[in-house]
């Protein structure tokens, strides 16, 4: 068994205890529910650094990143960087994150925020948008065809923008559909845990122009963005990079300011 596979499992019971604790009603019920969203992928094309910063206390790559950091300030942070999104951790027992990191990001900025999660029910994405996120993230090689169909027109139908993340050719040809705003390109490797841009180059010429292409994992340089904007990637999510410091807002404006020059 996989991590993934072990992430999903434990997800499936979180998310059947969730339900009996928290109606789908209730959600719907909460003030964020009914508030306006902000599109990511508006942001990424207006752009031209498309940094999406993450707050991602550990990973079950790296155990612990930062422990240290709240996320009000590193929100904020991003915010004064200048960055065009946020993606939040919600994941607990791998990642060390929560929705009320969520909440806090959006009480404490105005970005466009993904809800950076392991999407596997209806009820999870009623949920983001309970809690304030923008953007839902779905992870193909969690997925089927029919299920990325169904969580991606719900999502739009609330008014949230849909990132598809996928590894390979076979998950990214399942994955296409308009219900889709984004298509992120994972640089690891799922069961190694290795990084490689190659992943990013090689898939850049299979996805659509209707797409935004985001490239995700692996990229903590200049030099990595430089690398992959020729193939049309509009968008670069940096977590560790930023977080692994001791002032990830500040980290963030250095690394635009240096990439804009």
């Amino acid at each position: 068994m996989n991590i993934l596979d072990k992430i999903v499992a434990d997800k499936r019971t979180e998310v059947a205890l969730r339900k009996t604790l928290i109606p789908v009603k209730q959600l719907e019920q909460s003030i964020l529910f009914s508030k306006e969203t902000n599109s990511l992928a508006s942001a990424l094309k207006a752009s031209t650094s498309g940094i999406i910063a993450e707050h991602k206390r550990r990973s079950p790559s790296k155990s612990v990143i930062n422990h240290n950091l709240n996320v009000f300030d590193v929100a904020k942070g991003y915010e004064d960087a200048g960055v065009c999104g946020m993606s939040v951790l919600t994941d607990g027992k791998y990642f060390g994150g929560s929705l009320d990191d969520l909440l806090t990001a959006r009480a404490s900025c105005n970005l466009p925020l993904l809800r950076k999660e392991f999407i596997i029910d209806t009820y999870q994405i009623i949920e983001a948008k309970a809690y304030g996120a923008d953007v839902i993230l779905l992870i193909a090689a969690i997925l089927t065809r029919e299920e990325i169909k169904t969580f991606s027109k719900l999502a739009k139908s609330l008014n949230l923008d849909v990132l598809l993340e996928v590894h390979n050719e076979e998950e990214l040809h399942k994955s296409l559909m308009p219900s889709l705003d984004m298509l992120g390109v994972n640089n690891r490797n799922l069961k190694t845990f290795e990084v490689s841009l190659d992943i990013s180059k090689a898939l850049s010429t299979l996805i659509p122009d209707d797409f935004v292409k985001v490239s995700e994992s692996g990229i903590s340089s200049i030099e990595a963005i430089r690398e992959l904007q020729p193939y049309g990637y509009k968008g670069f999510l940096i977590g560790e990079n930023f977080m692994k410091t001791d002032n990830a807002g500040a980290s963030a404006t250095e690394f635009i300011k240096a990439l804009n020059l």
